[in-house]
């Protein structure tokens, strides 16, 4: 038995060393490929927004846990209303930035966060702390057990969830019955999803988890006053 258990741990570690060898191999081909397109949307971004950087950067909660930023290509503007606060996603998502986006070319820039040993090509995406509370404090450590990715098996099922919840449970899925075969397929997968242009919109990708949260403390309320 212990045998067996050796044999096991061997047959994971040589997977993930796999896994790890086509990320990086994966990303320059990647890199090479959709430069001229990755330039041209940076420069579209430059001359229709040049009020601020082309590079999103924000802090999401990464491998094991530990904070790490994220790099993306912006794809909104940084528009402000009188008393200085952003205005609404839907009013800053211009119609290159639906393009951006829809091409996904506004995930390149994740590739640094593989080469920083930050991420994977395959896996859980990294998520706003907020994000992470639609979990219990066990499935949050489960979830960030692996690498975050650029793509993922929640990725690639995102018209398949409607709250945040399940999208949650399909990454948990995917941590809990995790092999090269599963990555393989996802890949496929995320491939069918970008060359049909098939990216569902925002309110679909990110479902309001302020709600979801809301609904989550009512009913814990409710199950702790039945024992007050």
């Amino acid at each position: 038995m212990v045998d067996n258990m050796t044999n096991t741990k061997s047959k994971k570690q040589l997977q993930l060393i796999i896994k790890r060898t086509f990320d990086y191999l994966f990303c320059i081909i990647l890199a090479i490929c959709s430069s001229p397109f990755f330039l041209i949307a940076v420069l579209i971004v430059k001359i229709a927004s040049p009020e601020s950087p082309v590079m999103f950067k924000q802090k999401r909660v990464g491998y094991k846990q530990k904070e790490m930023v994220i790099y993306k290509l912006r794809s909104m503007t940084n528009e402000c209303d009188e008393n200085g606060n952003l205005l609404p996603d839907e009013v800053r998502l211009k119609t290159w930035g639906k393009i951006i986006r829809k091409t996904n070319l506004d995930e390149i820039p994740q590739i640094l966060n593989i080469f920083k040993n930050e991420m994977s090509l395959i896996g859980p995406r990294p998520i706003l702390p907020k994000e992470m509370l639609i979990m219990s404090e066990d499935e949050q450590k489960e979830r960030q057990s692996v690498y975050p990715g650029i793509t993922g098996w929640e990725a690639v099922h995102e018209r398949d969830s409607s709250t945040r919840r399940e999208m949650a449970e399909f990454d948990l899925y995917y941590v809990r019955n995790w092999s090269l075969w599963l990555d393989i397929k996802v890949v496929f997968m995320t491939a069918f999803e970008i060359f049909g242009f098939r990216r569902p919109e925002d309110s679909v990708r990110a479902p309001d988890i302020n709600k979801e949260l809301e609904t989550m403390q009512n009913k814990a309320e409710k199950e702790s006053a039945k024992y007050e």
